[in-house]
């Protein structure tokens, strides 16, 4: 078990929600051109503050191109059950920031001490060490774990396009070890990785190789049901696959995976962004049955039809906007699931105190492919873009969003643009959301760059597995 003087480290949920709320907000954004440095950012979210909702934080890398998407802490709470790690005599601290570039395969490391406004870069994982040392490219999203840092990579190497897995990195120097699969079995595509400690079970789930992302949804791929639609489930402690789980070829694209944050609980829930059969979303959970796992289908948004006029060249066909889901979070009470429906501009809110059965009880609008609904601090703005990543606060009291999903996909659903902005919701105990009318970067403020995943100071729903209950 790690020493450790950290107290952003939670023993359970309860005391992570107990805990003192964020005052910053860590955003990256990204040059769509890639004429101009990435950035890393920081929001001030401290209502109490005069800059409350400006950025008050930026450092620009020092390389071009990388598209900054998913990003990380080194360490979460997991890491009071996890051995190898050792910082110095401070011992491990929630301090550094991960930046995987996901065209560039470069990743950058950032120091968010001792002026958490100002981080600093200390180290660059280059995209041939992640290839030679693990055999990936196209580094997407990473979690601190058991046996170092997991990262989640979409394509192989050497010019290989697949399969896609995950990376090992060492806790400590961050250093590249090894590819984490000891036997992947059936799995080539790849996207994000979560786990069940106590269950020892990882999960993947799947996007698609770089080719078949990186230029844009390919309509020849989509219709043939070409895009992930699988979950699979690992032994952690080995690496070996051991479960296979097809959700329906035209469940295309299941991206984003949030198991329960309850240690003892065995399920979770997956977003699924489009069905060919119909251009509707939905939501999946995962269970565990008797000895082997299973999911059900648990939520359904369907599309919603339009003029034909108001849609880009890709949606014409159809005469209707998906919900497209992008994302998806889970209070750490495990009590609301939050879902982003990009492509309609809207934030959805359940209620999922019975994970079997979601109930939606709050939703906004902002956003959105035809419907362009505008935020309350600025009315009179047609906003593009919709609510995309999402990331919930550890006492589940609040809620940020960002607009941009990926840059050859924000052109194409968006060709006149995407803008730049961020939100903050109010969340009713009861069931509910609202819009902060005070909290809104937009615009300029992002010097034309595209504001993407959200991590928050001390942690937060989405970035931490906890030991105990």
């Amino acid at each position: 078990m790690s020493t450790h003087s950290d107290p952003t480290f939670y023993r359970s949920p309860s005391e992570a929600a107990a805990a003192p709320a964020e005052k910053l907000a860590y955003v990256v954004a990204f040059d769509r051109a890639g004429q101009k440095p990435d950035a890393l950012t920081v929001l001030d979210v401290d209502p109490s503050s005069s800059r409350y909702g400006q950025i008050v934080g930026w450092t620009d890398l020092p390389t071009k191109g990388d598209e900054l998407h998913h990003f990380g802490w080194n360490a979460c709470s997991s890491a009071l059950l996890h051995e190898g790690h050792d910082h110095g005599t401070d011992g491990l601290q929630r301090r550094y920031l991960l930046l995987p570039g996901l065209r560039s395969s470069t990743i950058h490391v950032y120091d968010t001490h001792p002026d958490p406004t100002q981080p600093k870069l200390i180290k660059t994982i280059t995209s041939e060490e992640l290839a030679s040392k693990a055999g990936y490219s196209r580094p997407h999203t990473l979690h601190c774990g058991p046996d170092g840092i997991f990262l989640s990579c979409l394509g192989g190497a050497n010019g290989a396009d697949g399969p896609g897995g995950i990376a090992l990195l060492d806790h400590n120097t961050f250093d590249v070890l090894r590819a984490w699969e000891t036997d992947r079995g059936p799995q080539y595509l790849a996207y994000d990785a979560w786990w069940h400690l106590q269950a020892n079970t990882l999960i993947t789930s799947e996007w698609g190789t770089p080719s078949m992302i990186e230029d844009g949804i390919n309509p020849e791929l989509l219709l043939s049901n070409k895009y992930g639609h699988k979950l699979h489930f690992w032994d952690l402690a080995k690496g070996v696959h051991e479960q296979e789980i097809d959700l329906g070829a035209e469940h295309q694209m299941v991206l984003e995976l949030r198991p329960a944050h309850d240690p003892e609980a065995a399920y979770g829930f997956a977003g699924v962004v489009i069905s060919t059969a119909d251009l509707s979303a939905s939501v999946w959970r995962w269970y565990r049955d008797g000895d082997r796992w299973a999911a059900e289908k648990v939520i359904t948004i369907p599309a919603e039809p339009a003029d034909e006029d108001d849609l880009p060249p890709a949606l014409k066909p159809f005469k209707a906007v998906p919900p497209l889901i992008t994302d998806i979070g889970l209070s750490v009470d495990d009590q609301r699931l939050y879902v982003s429906c990009w492509g309609i501009g809207e934030l959805k809110q359940y209620d999922v105190s019975d994970p079997a059965r979601p109930k939606e009880v709050g939703s906004v609008r902002l956003g959105g492919i035809v419907r362009r609904a505008a935020h309350p601090a600025a009315p009179e703005l047609a906003l593009a873009g919709g609510p995309q990543m999402v990331e919930v606060s550890r006492d589940g009291q609040r809620v940020y969003l960002t607009n941009s999903l990926y840059g050859s996909w924000d052109d194409q659903f968006y060709p006149d643009g995407v803008g730049a902005w961020a939100a903050k919701l109010d969340v009713d105990p009861a069931g509910g959301i609202s819009v902060d009318p005070k909290f809104f970067p937009e615009g300029e403020v992002w010097r034309g760059l595209r504001a993407h995943q959200v991590r928050l100071q001390g942690g937060d729903a989405s970035s931490d597995s906890y030991c105990y209950r």
